[in-house]
């Protein structure tokens, strides 16, 4: 569900630009679109480089006046767990930069003007392409926020920019009435493919009947949770002796409800890994809600219980998320080991056969099981248990190999997201996002048997830059697709559009409990929406 992007200053030639200490030579990444120079005109390029660093000072820094700014934190309305803009750096020529400037380019400053203390927590991370990302989180809200962007001790682009409120911090119950106005604030796309595909099973909902059907099909086998938002009040029931992971479904629904004023539905999410709706029409379909879709179910699918709790707790208690791994991707492109890499636990049989093959070509393939579970461990095929690495440092290697575990591996945001190419198992499996990926675009397909992994993983080696290609392709799938803007409006649209399909009032039905909101917030805030209602 790409958006439009506000236009970023364009590099003025297709030379790297030069002269610029950590500038970006051969090894950088160039700009989207930009056309690879011959290489008998590369020592002219670098002339020109280097020229156009000398007229803007030879110092190699950014342009505070040619800068941008841009991005959904600068806008008060927009509100996220943890919000967030983009700066990209750019020379007194109109450059892009294309690599690091160096982390400390940008410093960011923001302040509530009307307060003693301003309680936002907030980092730069540099992208290492030229880009940064700005995220802060607020722990209260505010009457007005004014938010500098500088580099050395001046000004970028438009700074200070001022947003005016009251802007609400992620604990603050203060819902928009009107939907269409927080769709339009959070810039919402009009449709998503995927929820029309996956709804397009379910004509109508009669919320009556599912009520009782559902749980006389799977209630005994199952793990699910029933759940009832009325006046924007989230219910719930669960089914089943695992339903842990409800915690997950409770903290989205809470987290918009405190946002937007949802539809009154009423639905059945699946708490297990596998999707289980597996009828074919004719048959009386349910509708589940899953974290995990196939080619052989019809149920609906959500983004993942990772992506949402990672959206959810940035800047909290997770230390991977779509932006930190922005910041985290490892050395330049040419850099990196060439070795392909895969950790995990045992839990699929190609699993097993990658570590095999790891073991027969070891300066082809490492991987290696950190968790054995659901085969015998026998370590003369497998080795041993290796320890746990940092995520961050996968992206020290070229090649991310991803195959399926129980599901889908919900790890694939992630690797999108870094600066290292995707090569994806072909799979009956899906999250909600796959159907927009493009294989050969975003990622390099091979079989569900692996038997064409060590001849794709040739191709990437033969075919370099194209593999480079590729990788970019996809990190920018990633940012412009998966960030926490995008997974909110994704579950809003979904339950509006289910919503409209129902036949029947949904109902808080007997033994349902009320979702009580958090009350732990140290700074209460008052809701200005609520506040006027009240009033009148």
């Amino acid at each position: 569900m790409p958006r439009p992007r506000p236009m970023e200053p364009r590099r003025g030639q297709d030379c790297p630009a030069a002269g610029r200490g950590q500038g970006a030579g051969a090894g950088g990444v160039r700009p989207s679109g930009a056309a690879l120079p011959m290489r008998a005109l590369w020592p002219l390029c670098l002339a020109l480089g280097a020229a156009a660093a000398a007229a803007a000072g030879g110092d190699g820094r950014p342009s505070a006046e040619r800068s941008a700014v841009w991005g959904p934190g600068l806008r008060a309305a927009a509100a996220l767990p943890a919000r967030y803009f983009y700066v990209q750096a750019v020379d007194a020529q109109g450059l892009r930069f294309t690599s690091s400037p160096g982390e400390n380019a940008f410093h960011v400053k923001i302040t509530a003007p009307e307060e003693q203390f301003t309680r936002v927590g907030v980092q730069v991370l540099d992208r290492k392409d030229g880009s940064f990302l700005v995220r802060y989180r607020m722990y209260a809200s505010y009457k007005s926020l004014r938010i500098e962007v500088k580099t050395g001790d001046k000004h970028v682009a438009k700074s200070p920019y001022i947003l005016k409120g009251p802007i609400y911090h992620e604990n603050c119950d203060c819902p928009q009435e009107e939907s269409s106005a927080w769709l339009e604030e959070m810039n919402c796309p009009q449709t998503i493919s995927q929820i029309q595909r996956d709804l397009a099973s379910f004509p109508i909902v009669d919320p009556d009947k599912i009520a009782k059907e559902i749980p006389q099909r799977f209630g005994q086998r199952q793990s699910l949770c029933h759940y009832t938002i009325k006046d924007n009040e989230v219910y719930i029931k669960t089914y089943g002796e695992h339903v842990g992971f409800r915690i997950f479904m409770d903290a989205i629904l809470l987290s918009l409800t405190r946002k937007v004023k949802m539809p009154d539905v009423e639905f059945f999410v699946n708490l297990g890994d596998w999707p289980l709706e597996k009828r074919k029409p004719p048959q009386n379909l349910h509708p589940i809600f899953s974290w995990c879709g196939s080619s052989e179910s019809k149920d609906i699918v959500m983004p993942t219980y990772d992506l949402t709790d990672s959206v959810l707790e940035t800047m909290g208690r997770v230390s991977l998320d779509m932006m930190s791994v922005q910041a985290n991707t490892g050395p330049s492109w040419e850099d990196k080991n060439t070795t392909a890499f895969w950790r995990g636990r045992d839990s699929r049989k190609e699993r097993l056969e990658l570590v095999k093959l790891s073991r027969k070509y070891p300066e082809i393939i490492d991987a290696a099981f950190t968790n054995f579970f659901f085969f015998k461990h026998d370590e003369s095929l497998y080795g041993p248990i290796v320890k746990h690495i940092s995520f961050f440092d996968f992206f020290k290697y070229k090649y991310q190999i991803n195959i399926d575990g129980t599901v889908a591996a919900y790890r694939l945001p992630y690797l999108l997201a870094g600066n290292s190419v995707v090569l994806k198992q072909d799979s009956i499996y899906y999250e909600h996002f796959y159907n927009e990926l493009q294989p050969w675009k975003h990622y390099i397909p091979f079989k569900s048997d692996l038997s064409d992994l060590l001849e794709k993983l040739q191709w990437a080696k033969d075919h370099d830059e194209e593999a480079k290609n590729i990788a970019k392709s996809g990190q920018e799938f990633a940012r412009n697709n998966l960030m926490g803007d995008h997974i909110f409006c994704y579950y809003f649209k979904l339950f509006q559009e289910y919503a409209s399909l129902q036949v029947s009032e949904p109902k808080i039905r007997d033994g349902m409990e009320k979702v009580q909101q958090p009350d732990d917030d140290l700074f209460p805030c008052t809701c200005h929406r609520k506040k006027a209602k009240d009033e009148l």
